[in-house]
């Protein structure tokens, strides 16, 4: 018999879960015309404000708002407790990956992951090797993705290391949610999300070179073509640090410099939000417009700290998720806080075979991919799409790694038809500098279509206010 989702709010009889008891009651006593007006308000203002997300492949337009629910999604204390010190766990373990790989490759030498699995990686980055950076830490800031299971269970889906968006998201998603009801702030103790921005600066100002005491940190960004600009530029205002593009910034003696009306201006940190092969033409793609010619040479000489660094996307890699329990055994000498979802590496000549034979059951995603993009959903695809992806899976199968589908939890969510369960997943933004923070909570992203997997915003998601209880 199949399993039913885990529901978030209620349990399988029908029972509140304890938590959400408060805002239960408070939502039955709403009536529909003011819930369906509080609506209308928080989209007119998402609009005013300009938060929006680029939607590829949509024949209206590259740009839409985000969808945003008003119905929150709660945890308790006691389980965000747990949560957020596997997340730090996991995190910490990341980071030791990454300043091995790039300095004496113990891990590889043991044989817990195959270094050409690594070394081979299109992510793995040999101008670091060697390159030490500030504290050993290469993820600044790291977007782990959270799923529950139908036994309510977390697990790991993915880590995002390299440029992890919807931190922005997240902070106005809990404005709306203040504004439109303050009634709830009042009645529920929720943990406090908005000094992210001061937290995120202060972890970045900690990481800045080596004798530097009052640290200039910027945040570099591609520009407005960029679908997550509107993030950049949120964050960038929220800290009080400058928003540069590329040609903003250039590099004498191994130092970087911001062109400013007052003359140049030394900058020690760069918070980046454009991918390794845009950093430095000089380095990296030649073609590159976005980055800053030299960035490479002064990184190397330990004068300017990029964040996230240089080389960090191979921790993220989906072919090396696999091994994550295994590195936070062999550099931490612990057992994972939060298990991974069951994966199968189509390289393995057995993983594969099992895929093929029962694709229709299962999710396939390329190692490389993101966004929901490049993914088969066997539950959800026709027999030709199926079929289509066979082909592919069998032309490069060390392309692709394959999952259960999991029958993602689900939260009650607003849609045309009323109040309905749809899947959700999590995902918490964990701040790596002196110390390791997360902010309570996360951006929660919720699939809208019914009986859909696929919450990216890129592909029609929605988002909630996640809230954590203070006990």
């Amino acid at each position: 018999m199949e399993k039913k989702p885990y529901n978030e709010m209620v349990t399988l009889t029908g029972e509140r879960r304890p938590h959400y008891h408060r805002y239960a009651d408070w939502l039955g006593h709403q009536h529909p015309v003011q819930i369906a007006r509080k609506r209308a308000e928080a989209d007119a203002l998402f609009h005013r404000v300009g938060i929006t997300f680029a939607v590829y492949g949509q024949d209206e337009g590259t740009e839409r708002l985000i969808p945003f629910d008003i119905v929150p999604r709660i945890l308790p204390s006691t389980e965000w407790a747990r949560l957020s010190a596997g997340l730090k766990q996991r995190v910490r373990a990341l980071n030791a990956f990454l300043h091995d790989i790039y300095h004496d490759q113990d891990i590889l030498r043991a044989g817990v992951i195959p270094a050409e699995q690594v070394l081979c990686n299109p992510q793995y980055r040999p101008e670091m090797q060697g390159v030490d950076v500030p504290g050993s830490i290469y993820a600044h800031v790291a977007g782990i993705d959270i799923v529950r299971d139908d036994e309510g269970r977390f697990l790991v889906l993915e880590d995002n290391l390299r440029v992890p968006s919807g931190v922005s998201y997240m902070l106005e998603n809990r404005k709306m949610m203040m504004r439109l009801f303050p009634e709830l702030f009042s009645s529920h103790r929720i943990a406090p999300i908005d000094h992210y921005p001061d937290v995120l600066l202060e972890n970045l100002r900690s990481v800045a070179p080596n004798g530097i005491v009052d640290p200039t940190v910027a945040l570099l960004t591609a520009g407005a073509n960029n679908s997550a600009y509107f993030e950049h530029a949120f964050l960038a205002q929220q800290m009080g640090i400058e928003l540069v593009e590329g040609q903003d910034l250039f590099v004498r003696d191994e130092s970087v410099y911001m062109r400013t009306t007052q003359g140049p201006q030394r900058v020690d940190v760069i918070y980046r939000r454009i991918d390794d092969d845009f950093l430095d033409p000089l380095a990296f793609r030649p073609d590159s417009l976005l980055g800053v010619p030299g960035l490479l040479t002064a990184y190397r000489a330990g004068r300017v700290t990029i964040a996230n660094a240089i080389g960090t996307g191979v921790a993220d890699d989906k072919s090396i998720y696999p091994f994550v329990p295994d590195m936070i055994r062999f550099y931490l000498g612990e057992s994972p806080g939060i298990d991974n979802v069951p994966t199968w590496q189509l390289r393995r000549r057995e993983d594969l075979e099992y895929v093929l034979a029962n694709l229709p059951e299962l999710v396939v995603k390329e190692v490389h991919g993101a966004g929901g993009y490049g993914m088969l959903i066997g539950p959800m695809s026709s027999a030709a799409e199926i079929e289509a992806f066979r082909r592919q899976i069998l032309a490069s199968p060390e392309r692709y790694i394959a999952q259960p589908t999991l029958a993602l939890s689900t939260c009650p969510t607003f849609v045309e038809a009323g109040l309905a369960p749809r899947h959700i997943d999590l995902r918490p933004f964990v701040l790596s500098g002196l110390d390791t923070t997360i902010v309570p909570g996360g951006l929660t992203r919720v699939a809208l279509r019914d009986g859909s997997l696929v919450v990216n915003s890129s592909q029609g998601g929605g988002t909630k206010d996640t809230w954590v209880l203070e006990s």
